[in-house]
């Protein structure tokens, strides 16, 4: 929970940083565009976080770990919620991401919600 604070407050500054970005409108720009790209880089970190933490949850991950040593366990977590990562902003919008850096109760729904749509999808993509 405080990894995903502390994300929260990084994205919420990015997300300001952008706003203060003075000069010609070329540099606003590319001012905006970085930090949507640093936000969608600190969403997708806490996605992952969440994956990894919903992945131990899943009786079919458990039994599925039982045969893996700790470097295998950490290579398949490593596909399975990168695979959750990378699909992660292809389900939100601007809108999405707007509340997220303003409302922490949002942000930690809109994760949850992220994760929970991709997570099977990736871990039965994993396993076959």
């Amino acid at each position: 929970m405080k990894k995903l604070l502390a994300v929260s407050a990084m994205m919420a500054s990015i997300a300001l940083t952008g706003c203060a970005a003075t000069g010609t409108t070329a540099d606003a720009s590319n001012t905006v565009g970085t930090a949507t790209n640093v936000g969608m880089n600190i969403f997708r970190t806490a996605v992952d976080a969440q994956c990894r933490s919903e992945l131990e949850k899943q009786n079919a991950w458990r039994i599925a770990r039982v045969a893996m040593n700790s470097e295998q366990e950490e290579v398949a977590k490593t596909k399975i919620c990168g695979c959750v990562s990378e699909q992660a902003p292809q389900q939100i919008t601007v809108v999405d991401m707007t509340n997220a850096a303003l409302d922490p109760q949002y942000r930690a729904q809109l994760v949850t919600k992220v994760v929970a749509k991709s997570l099977q999808t990736c871990y039965a993509s994993f396993t076959k």
